[in-house]
């Protein structure tokens, strides 16, 4: 696992139902696994290999609730990118 996969930053799903949808990490659950939350993403346990890194990152602690990540999201001035839906390829 790479150092690009830290807490708060800002990722894309690349999997399942939630695909294209951005994410914040909010904890590292193992080499595997991340615990993910966002403003249309549920909070939910996330595969590495579904997760696509992005520039963006947001100061927040480990395990932060909800109402902390829309706050950080709203300071960090990203929530209308956020809300942004992409198109994946396969």
């Amino acid at each position: 696992m790479s150092t690009i996969y830290e807490i708060g930053r800002v990722c894309v799903k690349t999997m399942g139902r939630e695909a294209g949808k951005k994410c914040v990490i909010i904890e590292i659950i193992d080499k595997n696994f991340a615990l993910v939350d966002g403003l249309v993403v549920k909070r939910r346990r996330v595969n590495f290999k579904h997760l696509e890194p992005l520039k963006d990152k947001v100061k927040i602690s480990k395990g932060a609730k909800h109402e902390d990540i829309e706050k950080a999201i709203k300071s960090a001035k990203i929530e209308k990118k956020m809300k942004e839906i992409i198109k994946i390829q396969l």
